[in-house]
């Protein structure tokens, strides 16, 4: 296990993608759910072009922002380089003010696979500078009363939002395992969150960001580093497992027998423990289901026979006092 390991405060989150619901009370029951069933937080990745159905991110997010009391949400990440980066400060927040400081914010780049590009004639040789670029500028507006900017992409004058995120030190969390996103990271980030990455991959991730955040003089979290699979209670032949996993490897190129966990709980609490022995604490696991009353089924035994475990293994650490 890694040094430290045993103090991390392990959490675990729920994601979504697709949408693969009947309709919005189906989804609203398995919101309710989560929130009731002790979920640290719930996730929606951020698709703005697709022919199968996925919701807008930022509304999704205000929308469990109005439905929820207890249960923190982000987007599995925002790309900045296609969003205006004061529309998605201001956006991140007013859904923290009016969710009472339960927002985590995480971004990247966006693969350069992703339809958006390609329908959208965007070009994806800029994605990183307007990616570093909008960075700096949230997180500028999240702290200043007026902000100017010059660079290649983004040019501002006296610009500013009101009223400032609740949480004063919101978090930026960042995405991506290339080198550039292991620099942005150390840069500004205040924690790194895998997307396809394995334990393997992951764990040479967060040893690069700890260099490199020293290096530079930051430290980061040694519990802010997370990860994100997806899980099935069942066997890899049922129906709709092969066309989810053939969709993993045409999106990365890589093994999905390395990466998804299906099984029983042991099978899905070791891969849990995979990344945990990696440095990672911090989990978003995208229940694969077919159908609406599927997804409420492998939600809920995740929730019965998981995380349990996951609290008996891994006590979460008490906060210290003000």
């Amino acid at each position: 296990m890694v040094q430290g390991a045993h103090a991390m405060s392990v959490a675990i989150g729920l994601g979504l993608m697709e949408f693969p619901f009947a309709s919005a009370a189906g989804y609203w029951r398995w919101v309710d759910l989560c929130e009731q069933g002790g979920v640290d937080s719930l996730w929606q990745t951020d698709r703005v072009v697709s022919r199968q159905p996925i919701l807008e991110c930022m509304t999704a997010v205000a929308a469990m922002a109005g439905r929820t009391r207890r249960l923190k949400f982000g987007v599995n990440v925002i790309s900045v380089a296609l969003r205006d980066p004061v529309l998605v400060a201001k956006q991140c927040a007013t859904i923290d003010v009016l969710s009472e400081g339960r927002l985590l914010p995480a971004f990247g780049i966006g693969s350069p696979l992703a339809p958006e590009w390609k329908a959208l004639n965007a070009d994806t040789r800029t994605r990183g500078r307007r990616t570093d670029e909008g960075l700096e500028i949230i997180s500028r507006l999240w702290r200043e009363d007026s902000v100017d900017f010059t660079g290649a992409h983004y040019r501002l004058s006296g610009a500013s939002i009101s009223p400032k995120p609740v949480q004063p030190d919101l978090p930026m969390w960042i995405g991506g395992a290339s080198e550039a996103a292991i620099q942005r990271t150390a840069r500004i980030g205040t924690g790194w969150q895998a997307g396809a990455e394995t334990p393997a991959e992951a764990s040479r991730v967060v040893a690069a960001i700890k260099q490199a955040a020293a290096s530079s003089g930051r430290t980061i979290d040694d519990d802010h580093y997370g990860a994100a699979f997806p899980f099935r209670f069942g066997r890899p032949d049922e129906p709709g497992m092969g066309a989810a996993m053939e969709a993993y490897a045409k999106r990365t190129g890589r093994d999905p027998a390395r990466y998804f966990a299906i099984g029983g709980a042991d099978a899905i609490l070791e891969r849990i423990a995979e990344y945990v022995d990696a440095g990672l604490s911090k989990f978003i696991l995208r229940p694969v289901g077919t159908s609406e009353d599927d997804m409420i089924a492998q939600t809920r035994q995740l929730i019965e026979s998981v995380l349990p475990r996951v609290a008996s293994r891994w006590p979460r650490r008490a906060r210290p006092a003000a």
